[in-house]
C-alpha cells in the first residue's frame, strides 16, 4: 500500500528570496517552535560543478518519527533519520529537492520531492512549489489491517508539515524583502 499526494503553491516572491528562505527554514531559531518536529540538520557535503554552475548539496535530518505513537512504540524508536539532496540551477532557476528516510525501512518509507521555479505567469516576482510525497508502510503481520490507517495519518502529519513549512518559508521570504530593502521587521 502506498498513500501518496501532490501540492502546489505558490509564493509572491522571486525564485531567488524563496530558494534563500528555503537554506533559511530549518536553520532560523525562531522557526524551532514550527517546525518542532525537525531536530536536526546537518550539512554532508556541499559541491558546486564548476562546468555546469549546478550546486548540489547533501543533507541530514534527524525528525521526530511520523505516525501514531502506539506505531512509535511497537518499532522501538521516536526519531527517524533522512537524507535531503539539492540540485540548484542558478541558470535555469530551478531548485530540486528530494528527501527520504534511511532508518526505519523495515516499517516505512516516505520520499518527498519539492522543486522550486519561476512561476510561468510572473516569472520575476513569483516562484511556483510543486510538492510531492509517497509513504509507504511495509505490512507487521499482526498488524497488516492497521497499515492503511496509518498511512492516511502519516500523510496528514505530512502535509500539516508542509503547511508549517510553507508558513515559515512565507516568513523567512518578508524577513529577506525587508531586509533587501533596508527596512527592519
Amino acid at each position: 500500500m502506498v498513500k501518496a499526494y501532490a501540492q502546489e503553491h505558490i509564493y509572491k516572491h522571486p525564485w531567488e528570496r524563496v530558494t534563500s528562505a528555503s537554506w533559511r527554514k530549518f536553520a532560523d531559531p525562531e522557526n524551532k517552535r514550527t517546525l518542532s518536529h525537525i531536530l536536526e540538520v546537518d550539512t554532508l557535503n556541499r559541491k558546486l560543478d564548476p562546468l555546469s554552475g549546478k550546486l548540489y548539496t547533501t543533507r541530514a535530518l534527524t525528525i521526530h518519527a511520523p505516525g501514531p505513537w502506539f506505531v512509535r512504540k511497537i518499532i522501538g524508536q521516536d526519531i527517524c533519520h533522512c537524507v535531503e539532496s539539492t540540485v540548484v540551477d542558478a541558470q535555469s532557476k530551478s531548485m530540486q529537492l528530494a528527501t527520504r528516510n534511511v532508518s526505519l525501512q523495515k516499517f516505512i518509507e516516505v520520499e518527498e520531492k519539492i522543486r522550486y521555479d519561476p512561476h510561468p505567469d510572473n516569472p520575476t516576482g513569483w516562484t511556483i512549489c510543486r510538492q510531492e510525497t509517497s509513504i509507504r508502510i511495509k505490512p507487521l503481520s499482526a498488524v497488516a489491517s492497521m497499515a492503511e490507517k496509518v498511512e492516511q495519518r502519516c500523510a496528514e502529519r505530512f502535509m500539516q508539515n508542509s503547511v508549517k513549512g510553507r508558513e515559515v518559508m512565507e516568513r523567512i521570504c518578508k524577513y529577506l524583502e525587508a531586509e533587501s530593502s533596508g527596512m527592519a521587521l
